[in-house]
């Protein structure tokens, strides 16, 4: 998995990526609490309009980001937004009211809505072979986890000597250390773009998702991933510390759990791959998520609250190992499903569609947890996540091949693209673009 980091480009945006996630994640826990220090019991529901809030930048301005993005050099755009992300995370510990939460957030994550896609689409430029990909891909949710893991637990350490505020000085330095990181590479630039408008390319974007059934399976499966997800991020501080009457230290261990079951998870995946179809995979995840939901329902329900935090542990660990199951290989089917100057919109349709997902759940998690309970909604939000792994067993085949026979009957007989078949009936690796507008009815 490791052999990657050989090639510089890569470890450098590596670094770059785990040292961002870093900040940001001291950033998570800061916000938590607070939050829980402005509204106090309504902590949940803050978070939960400030993740919303998150979630609308995200949908409306990533595919708009990504069309415009192609025709500005990679490394300067990247290096710009990690700027403005430091900048605003400047003012995020001079906080005394909501309104403020709400508005720095949104400029925070405008700049992230722009970043992350551009970002994630420049990986499979660098390392072109699939099992190269693959352990990047791998070693992303690793960053990730770690971050999860590691940061809470730092966090738990700081807070107890400097106070909650300054972790938002760690989120500044990982943006400016990450700035810096990459612009000490060279990265690829995109090419074949120029007779293509920005709309066209965000259209393309779309259609290529929406078009491709594992694409679709996807899809449905980040309504999976939203729903379980909504629940740790914006009802893990309720939990622990109302429900539990537990202390900061305990809800940054408590979400140190979760990123300690997708990290084991993530180490995992690159030999799970070699032999299973991502597809089983990513499904056996998403079917396990829902059922954790309905478990933790039940104890919160039975337990009385100061026996649940061992069985929450547990929970938080298994839910990121369902988590990791199925997002590491979800690089792989947009990785597979476009043409490399196809791919940066792609991912960013992607962004946009996932994220959509969460722009439903967050909500959702914080205002239904402050009117009805945990327990309803957890219940409510495991419905969501059945919902979502239902469809994407129904949209993404078991027979999911990359190469399909297929047929031309527009193209004529002396086309270079079916110039060497028998009549106008071939096979190849099957994406959408220009010559291949829909997927074929063939066999696969």
């Amino acid at each position: 998995m490791f052999s990657v980091l050989a090639n510089r480009t890569y470890r450098h945006l590596f670094a770059a990526q785990f040292i961002a996630l870093f900040g940001t994640g001291l950033m998570t826990v800061a916000l938590a609490l607070l939050a829980y220090d402005l509204a106090g019991a309504d902590a949940g529901a803050v978070l939960g309009t400030a993740l919303a809030i998150k979630m609308v930048v995200y949908v409306t301005l990533s595919p708009l980001a990504g069309g415009f993005a192609a025709r500005l050099p990679r490394r300067s755009f990247l290096v710009i937004l990690d700027l403005i992300r430091a900048g605003t995370a400047i003012a995020l510990p001079f906080v005394d009211a909501v309104w403020q939460i709400y508005l720095l957030i949104a400029l925070l994550q405008s700049a992230s809505a722009a970043f992350t896609p551009t970002f994630q689409a420049t990986i499979p430029d660098i390392l072109p072979d699939e099992e190269d990909y693959t352990n990047a891909l791998s070693l992303s949710r690793m960053a990730y986890d770690l971050e999860n893991l590691l940061s809470p637990v730092i966090a738990a350490l700081l807070i107890g000597l400097i106070g909650f505020h300054w972790l938002f000085a760690g989120t500044v330095a990982g943006f400016l250390l990450s700035a810096a990181l990459i612009v000490s590479v060279a990265l690829p630039t995109v090419r074949n773009l120029s007779q293509r408008s920005p709309f066209k390319r965000i259209s393309q974007g779309m259609r290529i998702y929406l078009g491709t059934p594992r694409l679709k399976g996807l899809m449905a499966l980040n309504l999976t991933v939203a729903a379980t997800g909504a629940i740790v991020i914006v009802n893990t501080v309720v939990i622990v510390k109302t429900l539990l009457g537990g202390s900061d230290a305990d809800l940054a261990l408590t979400m140190a759990a979760y990123g300690g079951g997708s990290m084991a998870m993530a180490l995992a995946i690159p030999r799970l791959l070699s032999s299973i179809k991502d597809r089983s995979l990513m499904l056996g995840g998403a079917i396990f998520m829902p059922l954790l939901l309905i478990l933790l329902s039940a104890l919160i329900t039975g337990l009385e609250p100061s026996d649940l935090w061992p069985y929450l542990l547990m929970i938080w660990f298994l839910m990121g190992v369902a988590n990791s199951a199925v997002l590491v290989p979800s690089g792989r089917l947009l990785r597979n499903s476009a043409h490399t100057e196809d791919r940066p919109m792609v991912f960013a349709a992607q962004f946009a569609l996932s994220h959509g997902c969460w722009l439903i759940t967050y909500p959702l998690a914080g205002w239904l947890g402050s009117a009805a309970g945990l327990s309803a909604t957890v219940v409510t939000l495991a419905v969501l996540a059945v919902i979502g792994t239902l469809a994407a067993l129904r949209l993404w085949p078991s027979s999911d091949a990359r190469v399909l026979i297929h047929e031309h009957p527009e193209l004529p007989a002396d086309h270079p693209h079916i110039r060497s078949a028998h009549g106008k009936q071939h096979a190849h690796t099957y994406v959408i673009d220009d010559l291949h507008t829909g997927w074929p009815n063939g066999r696969f």
